[in-house]
């Protein structure tokens, strides 16, 4: 049974996918996009992953609570790691084909960073969350294939499991919301520390 709230639920998220996972676990909320554009990580190294999503994830989240003083804000953002880089979201479709086809089979962790700012108090709950998926190369032709679907657009590491991706995964360790970009386990538990 889905937690009663105490106060109004924000998402500050343009993601269509964010808020199919939070509207399927029955919370009412609304939906504001935080008003800036995202910037690229100021570095690719693999350690900096967790901290530049937990970090995005917070900006979007403040971004947001500064106009909802009386609501609870939820800020997301996910990133791909594979090997011992960190693969944020394609800049173009040449950039969507370069990662797909270099850095897409075998082992790639997803995390997400995750911020929850409960209402009138400067308190912030901020963490993140790590999936491993072990993936299989993609054929030229399902490359390709994938390409034209644009699938790619706007997502971490150019692919999505709910668009697609998903018959390219062999094996998935941990949360399979925590890929499609919140953590919903998590995300329940953190929202159970707000009174």
């Amino acid at each position: 049974m889905m937690q009663k709230l105490a106060y109004p639920l924000i998402l500050a998220s343009g993601s269509p996918r964010r808020r199919q996972l939070l509207a399927a676990a029955g919370y009412t909320f609304e939906v504001v996009e935080p008003p800036f554009e995202e910037p690229v990580p100021p570095t690719t190294q693999a350690s900096a992953a967790a901290g530049w999503a937990e970090a995005l994830a917070y900006y979007k989240a403040a971004a947001v609570a500064q106009c909802y003083a009386d609501a609870i804000v939820i800020g997301a953002d996910t990133v791909v790691v594979y090997g011992e880089e960190l693969i944020g979201k394609p800049k173009d479709e040449a950039d969507a084909r370069r990662i797909l086809s270099t850095k897409f089979a075998g082992c790639n962790e997803v995390i997400t960073g995750l911020a929850v700012l409960p209402p009138q108090t400067e308190r912030r709950i901020i963490t993140h969350v790590r999936t491993t998926l072990m993936m299989r190369p993609m054929t030229s032709e399902e490359l390709e294939d994938y390409l034209a679907s644009g699938a790619w657009r706007g997502k971490a590491g150019a692919y999505a499991l709910q668009e697609g991706g998903d018959k390219f995964v062999l094996s998935t360790q941990g949360s399979e919301s925590n890929v499609v970009g919140l953590p919903m386990e998590k995300l329940k538990e953190l929202l159970s520390r707000i009174e």
